[in-house]
């Protein structure tokens, strides 16, 4: 297996690899080094690039795992965090040079989650500034480009992270969203982006946008790969005032049960009221898929959407 065909590996095909010792996490750590030193000139979806701290973990992990010490399906896996997370020692910018001094001596609790979890943080992903905005045209660190057309935007504000999945320069990364910074972007690059619910992934360490209404959570290449990260990131921290004490399930046996029975409400205000028609056409033939698979799907009024 070449080096590219090692980063194009969703976490569901390269964690059993890990495990199994059929391949090494530095031999993994660095193809993604070498892809992002090769591809991310252009893309520019890294601010921060950590590749002696990511080599080291993945020795560490390579350890961990040579003496039976497995710790799950992200042990060995490099990921990128947005530059709004803290990093012990390394400066959190949220994209502004206004921050670019700020050097946090804690990990925010979702980064020592990662940690814990045994995955490799290969740096510090681009955004748009402050998070306060949906293109990750950041005016300081330059322009996030989506990798599958460099003339349009890659959706935000957790645009750097979003691009970097899909151009497989991380095999999964942390993102944060208030309306929609992580939601938007994964739709932009192809990628699946999930908003947990509110309390459910702490906020502690991370650089607001408004606390009422920020939430961390995962950007992946697949569904299940979602569901490998939050469940490595959810849980009770007492670090945030509005974090969740309801015990956190097993996400990834739940995708097994399907959607048969769900309640999905379609609404009525704005959703196709200025929509493109290839857009109006795709989502239309999810809704139909997912009434196939036995969701129950209704139309719901929402009048304060307009």
């Amino acid at each position: 297996m070449t080096a590219d065909e090692l980063c194009d590996l969703e976490i569901a095909a390269v964690a059993p690899l890990l495990r199994d010792k059929e391949l090494s996490p530095v031999e993994l750590a660095e193809a993604y080094l070498a892809r992002i030193e090769r591809l991310d000139p252009t893309l520019n979806t890294y601010i921060r690039v950590l590749p002696e701290a990511a080599l080291a973990a993945a020795r560490q992990a390579e350890d961990d795992i040579r003496r039976g010490g497995w710790r799950g399906p992200l042990h060995g896996v490099p990921v990128g965090i947005k530059d709004l997370f803290d990093l012990a020692g390394v400066p959190t910018t949220m994209g502004s040079t206004v921050l670019r001094d700020n050097v946090p001596q804690l990990d925010a609790t979702v980064v020592s989650h990662l940690k814990a979890a045994g995955a490799v943080i290969l740096g510090k992903q681009n955004l748009h500034e402050f998070a306060f905005g949906i293109t990750s045209e950041n005016p300081h660190y330059g322009a996030v480009h989506n990798p599958w057309d460099l003339g349009r935007v890659p959706g935000g504000s957790s645009g750097g992270t979003a691009a970097a999945v899909a151009a497989g320069l991380c095999a999964a990364g942390l993102g944060s969203d208030t309306g929609a910074s992580i939601r938007a972007p994964a739709s932009f690059c192809g990628t699946v982006g999930l908003k947990p619910t509110y309390g459910r992934v702490s906020r502690a360490g991370a650089l607001p946008l408004a606390w009422s209404l920020d939430h961390a959570g995962p950007l992946a290449r697949s569904v299940a790969d979602c569901a490998v990260m939050l469940q490595a990131i959810a849980g009770y921290d007492q670090r945030d005032a509005a974090s969740s004490i309801e015990p956190v399930p097993d996400f990834s046996a739940r995708l097994a049960s399907g959607v048969a029975g769900l309640r999905l409400g379609i609404p009525r205000e704005y959703f196709f009221e200025i929509i493109e028609p290839d857009v109006d056409r795709v989502v239309r033939q999810a809704i139909s898929t997912l009434e196939q698979l036995g969701a129950r799907v209704e139309e719901v009024s929402l009048p304060h959407v307009r």
